[in-house]
């Protein structure tokens, strides 16, 4: 079981290194590609490299009940006390529901002899060079990965609702 301090280790441990370009589209369906980067604790030089796809719904108006009632497809333990205590930190302030879908099955794991920098600059690179403009690569905590990927993608919610709730306003849904 983890405790509130290895959650917000992990939080704070989340880097964004490169941010999708698009905001999550607020009348349609957005998927992103990932790759989540993290040392291992237990090596020296050994870091992996996950790749996957996230996928956000079209936001939907819902009040804060329905909020709490948010379930998470495919993720682990971790990441349900994760979005267990994010729960009681905004019961009162949830306008809009993101739906993400996370699929394991989606998702490679690699894992690279080299230093965690190296890894990182390369991994750029190749986003940038392959013009992924819906990739992020994202430096985060390994035994705690799926708490990173919940906190890009909260932070990218965070990044997207302002846009998405000035749409349903400009369309006199709220």
């Amino acid at each position: 079981m983890w405790s509130e301090d290895d959650f917000q280790y992990a939080a704070e441990n989340t880097r964004v290194i490169v941010a999708p370009e698009q905001q999550i589209a607020t009348f349609g369906t957005t998927s992103f590609r990932f790759y989540l980067i993290s040392e291992l604790m237990d090596s020296v030089d050994e870091v992996r490299v996950r790749d996957g796809h996230i996928h956000a719904e079209r936001p939907q108006i819902v009040t804060p009940d329905h909020y709490a009632r948010l379930l998470l497809e495919g993720f682990g333990d971790q990441a349900q006390q994760y979005v267990e205590q994010l729960r009681e930190r905004m019961r009162n302030i949830a306008v809009l529901r993101y739906g993400f879908q996370f699929r394991k099955t989606g998702v490679t794991e690699n894992r690279v002899r080299d230093s965690l920098e190296a890894v990182v600059d390369r991994t750029r690179a190749q986003v940038q060079n392959a013009n992924e403009p819906q990739s992020a690569v994202i430096q985060g905590v390994d035994d705690a990965w799926e708490v990173c990927l919940l906190k890009f993608t909260i932070d990218l919610i965070e990044r997207s609702s302002g846009d998405n709730i000035g749409d349903f306003r400009r369309r006199g849904l709220l």
